[in-house]
């Protein structure tokens, strides 16, 4: 977490540090600021005379109005906790595909993965007790991909963003907060502009990569609506030597095996954004080195406020992250969750596609391999918001799972599914024997076997000894 790459020093720097430092710039030479001297900032008009400010508003207002329109007419920018305007996040990231050629997907290509989508999803039947997610089997081109997970990527980024901003207005001394005026709220403005721009330059760069809407372990598109991108599915194929059909049936496989997930877990959703708002909650920052940088500028000039905060994202970490035990705590419920995601999907596809498809082993480990080391999406979202969503633990999780499904069949191992408070932890990836017979779980004793089923009614299980015992949740 130490090494955040950029999305979010930007917002941050510049909001509340510009404001800072202009309640210290005073004391700057050459500043322009009358009786600026060496003595300090006035205590009178905090950025020297009235028609100096003026001026700089009005040099602001200019640049504001020269940057590219966030929306269509007619609409408005879409709001956001953290100030990044997404609206323009996502023109920027269509405008960065169509330079590389986006065209509308072939009809025959639209027809090879909603057919494969189809037939993976039937498959799935026989491999787990969760009934089908599909409510769109889609292939998408990449600008179609920015247009229907923006909203998703909003709603991941915007409490680490807001979170980010927050703690920098925390660690402003108040005398200079007292002084930052309307510089502070401008300073702002400009921040959630740059850090929108970032956001839609690097995803879209993510769009010329990504598979369908699940790489990240989650629905971005919302459950049920399914889709593959033809343009990442041959990309994931090239130096395997593997029949493109193949390939194309175990991608479709994952993608619904994740959707059927969520479409019949309720909580999983809410469970990881919660999990990244407590990562948020835990956040704490040292702005030394934006002090630092800030200092050399005449805040009073918004092109060189804008300079800086271009450059805020280098090696020199203006905004530098400090660990604490409440985000590490939630980094490791977080990790766990999403390998036990993506265990579970593994486990679940590996059995649908066993005999079916010859190389569904060369496959699934190139996947675990791609998902373990960070693939794209994992790598874009830490540069915006400064969190890897990495299942950390994969083949542990997949082990458990096969674990559980080879104890209590496939229901039991599916029925663990019903309460988050059920989950296996991070030291049940250590012990999975003793997850499976039903050992404590965060200090509360449970037989798996006990658990409901995905309906929600009781169903005992061939060889359970006490059905009397329920899970007390």
């Amino acid at each position: 977490m130490s090494d955040l790459p950029f999305g979010f020093s930007m917002p941050n720097d510049p909001d509340d540090e510009s404001g800072r430092r202009s309640g210290d710039s005073g004391s700057g030479a050459g500043s322009g600021r009358p009786g600026g001297g060496d003595s300090g900032m006035p205590d009178g008009f905090p950025f020297g005379d009235p028609q100096q400010m003026a001026n700089m508003l009005r040099q602001f207002a200019d640049m504001m109005s020269s940057q590219p329109s966030p929306g269509t007419p007619g609409e408005s920018p879409a709001s956001s906790t953290s100030g990044i305007n997404w609206d323009m996040a996502k023109n920027i990231a269509r405008h960065a595909v169509s330079q590389k050629g986006d065209p509308s997907v072939p009809p025959a290509d639209y027809a090879r993965i909603e057919e494969a989508l189809r037939l993976a999803d039937l498959w799935l039947d026989q491999a787990t007790d969760l009934p089908s997610g599909l409510q769109t089997a889609q292939a998408w081109s990449r600008s179609e991909w920015i247009e229907k997970t923006m909203d998703t990527w909003a709603q991941l980024c915007d409490p680490l963003t807001a979170k980010t901003v927050q703690a920098m207005g925390q660690n402003l001394p108040e005398e200079m907060a007292s002084m930052a005026g309307p510089l502070l709220g401008m300073i702002q403005q400009m921040g959630g502009m740059m850090v929108g721009q970032q956001a839609g330059q690097a995803i879209g760069g993510l769009a010329q990569e990504v598979i369908g809407t699940t790489d990240i372990g989650l629905p971005l598109a919302g459950e049920g609506n399914a889709a593959l991108l033809p343009s990442g599915v041959a990309g994931f194929s090239e130096g395997l030597e593997i029949p493109d059909d193949e390939v194309r049936l175990y991608l479709a496989a994952r993608e619904a095996a994740v959707h059927r997930l969520y479409s019949h877990v309720p909580w999983l959703r809410s469970h990881l954004s919660r999990l990244v708002e407590e990562y948020a909650a835990g956040m704490s920052y040292d702005v030394s080195g934006l002090e630092d940088k800030l200092g050399e500028v005449d805040l009073t000039n918004p092109e060189a406020i804008q300079e800086i905060m271009s450059g805020g994202m280098g090696a020199e970490g203006l905004l530098q992250p400090e660990d604490t035990p409440q985000q590490k705590a939630a980094l490791t419920r977080l990790e766990t969750t999403l390998a036990l995601i993506e265990g579970w999907v593994g486990t679940v596809v590996a059995k649908a596609v066993a005999g079916r498809l010859p190389q569904a082993g060369a496959l699934a480990e190139t996947t675990r391999r791609r998902r373990a080391t960070g693939g794209p999406a994992e790598h874009t979202f830490a540069a915006l918001v400064g969190l890897e969503l990495r299942p950390r633990r994969l083949r542990e999780a997949g082990a458990l799972w096969t674990a559980l499904e080879e104890a209590r069949g496939i229901e039991g191992r599916d029925a663990v599914w019903q309460h988050p408070d059920l989950m296996p932890s991070a030291e049940d990836l250590d012990d999975p024997s003793g997850f499976v017979h039903g050992h404590a779980d965060g200090g509360v004793d449970f037989d798996i076997a006990s658990l409901t089923d995905p309906d929600g009614s009781e169903k005992p299980k061939p060889g359970d000894e006490d059905q009397d015992t329920k899970d007390g949740e």
